[in-house]
């Protein structure tokens, strides 16, 4: 079943932005940790931005050191839902993007979840 989902990828152009959002379900009772991960063709997975929670209160996000400066993650109004939010976009960013959380639900212990990946083209 979906547990997390995504919106906000699309194709743009060297220097534009990008806001993705991820929204977890409401099965998942607490997240301690959301991030973003993305996955260029032919490439591995990779981290790109994480932040974590404990006793409602978020640290501070760490980066790739290849998105500092341009990407921000944050905590929507929502508990739940969270962005990153890509700015002078470049072409090594394109790949398909995916939201990750680390919490638990009513079905047990802490675990990961994942979204469907949304896909983000950077063009000249």
């Amino acid at each position: 079943q979906v547990q997390l989902v995504e919106s906000g990828g699309g194709s743009v152009h060297t220097g534009d932005s990008l806001r993705l959002s991820c929204t977890a379900s409401e099965k998942i009772i607490v997240v301690l940790a959301m991030a973003w991960y993305r996955q260029a063709p032919g490439q591995e997975r990779e981290l790109v931005a994480r932040m974590e929670t404990r006793d409602n209160v978020d640290s501070d996000a760490k980066y790739d050191d290849s998105v500092k400066g341009r990407f921000t993650i944050a905590r929507e109004n929502a508990k739940n839902t969270w962005s990153l939010q890509m700015n002078s976009l470049k072409s090594e960013d394109t790949g398909v993007y995916y939201c990750y959380a680390e919490g638990y639900d009513l079905t047990g212990p802490i675990r990961d979840y994942w979204g469907q990946g949304t896909q983000v083209t950077v063009s000249p």
